[in-house]
C-alpha cells in the first residue's frame, strides 16, 4: 500500500522545498528556450510532467528485473518511447505548437529532470510513489517555467496567450513592449531573481560555505 505520507513529501516538496529549477539548477536550458510565450511553456511543463510520471512508473515498476549494468540504457529506451509519444501527438492534435516548441520536445529524453528522478528515486522506490514522485517533479519544473512565460509574454508583447492584455502604442494604446524580454537572456534574469525570491523565503536553501 502506498505510504500517503511519502506522496504528500514527493508531490509537494519539489513545488518550493526542491524546485528541479531553482534549487537544484536542473532543465534550464529549455526554460530558457520555450519560455516566450505561455502557452508553449504550458504545453512543455505538460509534456515534462506525463514523461516524467510515466517513465518513473514503469522503470519502477521493472526495477527488481533490470540489471545494473545496462540500467541507463534500459531507463533512456523507456524515457525515448514515451517522448516520441508525446511528440507524435502534439504533431497530431497541436502541430503549430509543436512547431514552436521544436526540437524541445525531442531533447526530453536528456532533461536532466527526468533522468535524475529515474535513477535516484524509481530504481529504490514503488511505483506509485515513483509515479507521484514524476508529477511533483514536472510541477516543480512547470511553476517556474509558467511564472517565467508568464512574465516575458507580459512584458515582451503585452500578451498572454497569444490575447493583447496591454495595449501597444502601436495600436493607440499605452503599453510600449520591451522586446529585450524576447530574447533568451532575459530568461538567466528572470529565473535568477525568482531563485533570489526563494531563498530569500526559504533561507535554509542558501548553500554553506
Amino acid at each position: 500500500m502506498a505510504d500517503t505520507k511519502e506522496i504528500k513529501k514527493v508531490l509537494l516538496g519539489p513545488l518550493l522545498d526542491n524546485n528541479p529549477i531553482a534549487l537544484q539548477i536542473l532543465g534550464v536550458c529549455s526554460a530558457l528556450a520555450v519560455t516566450t510565450k505561455l502557452e508553449t511553456a504550458f504545453v512543455m511543463t505538460l509534456a515534462v510532467t506525463l514523461v516524467t510520471a510515466f517513465s518513473s512508473f514503469f522503470i519502477s515498476l521493472i526495477r527488481h528485473q533490470i540489471p545494473n549494468s545496462v540500467r541507463i540504457i534500459v531507463q533512456m529506451a523507456i524515457i525515448a518511447s514515451l517522448v516520441i509519444v508525446v511528440d507524435q501527438i502534439l504533431r497530431a492534435y497541436a502541430y503549430e505548437i509543436s512547431k514552436q516548441l521544436s526540437v524541445f520536445v525531442g531533447l526530453i529524453i536528456t532533461n536532466c529532470i527526468v533522468m535524475g528522478r529515474a535513477e535516484a528515486y524509481a530504481m529504490k522506490s514503488p511505483p506509485i510513489e515513483s509515479f507521484m514522485d514524476g508529477i511533483g517533479n514536472g510541477l516543480g519544473y512547470g511553476v517556474i517555467l509558467i511564472l517565467v512565460g508568464f512574465l516575458r509574454e507580459l512584458i515582451g508583447s503585452g500578451k498572454l496567450f497569444g490575447i493583447t492584455v496591454l495595449e501597444s502604442v502601436q495600436n493607440s494604446g499605452w503599453y510600449q513592449p520591451n522586446g529585450l524580454f524576447l530574447l533568451a537572456p532575459s530568461a538567466f534574469f528572470i529565473i535568477g531573481m525568482l531563485i533570489w525570491a526563494l531563498r530569500t523565503l526559504k533561507p535554509e536553501q542558501i548553500e554553506k560555505e
